[in-house]
């Protein structure tokens, strides 16, 4: 079976690397709602800030520089979880075809039709890595 570099990757160092492990728990907790309290209470807070800031507009800039960084981390963050999880389920899916194609090929006997469609899937499998 040929599998992505990713799966190899994945495969050859005996799991996930750091990173991945760290985008995994805070992807856990940011997608539960207990991440949206902290965010609303994080935006209550800012509101009830206003007088300690110089002015409207610096208040308002605080919010602005704060919200584009976190934007920005959780964007990547985010991005890598549904990459992984994207090549995962390719790879399932090319395992399952490559099961199927082999399960046809050996019922093909002699139907031209059914050895067809088993060059058509064995065409198809890893189709996303030459795109």
């Amino acid at each position: 079976m040929r599998s992505n570099p990713a799966a190899e990757s994945r495969h050859s160092s005996g799991g996930r690397a750091w990173f991945e492990r760290f985008v995994d728990r805070i992807n856990d907790h940011i997608s539960r709602a207990p991440f949206f309290g902290v965010i609303v209470v994080a935006l209550a807070a800012w509101a009830l800030s206003k007088p300690l800031w110089g002015s409207t507009t610096k208040w308002e800039l605080g919010l602005h520089t704060g919200s584009a960084i976190l934007s920005l981390l959780l964007l990547v963050l985010l991005e890598n979880a549904g990459r992984r999880g994207e090549e995962a389920s390719q790879e399932k899916l090319n395992v399952i075809a490559e099961a199927l194609s082999d399960l046809m090929s050996h019922q093909a006997g002699d139907s031209e039709e059914l050895r067809a469609s088993v060059r058509r899937l064995r065409d198809a499998v890893g189709l996303e890595e030459r795109h």
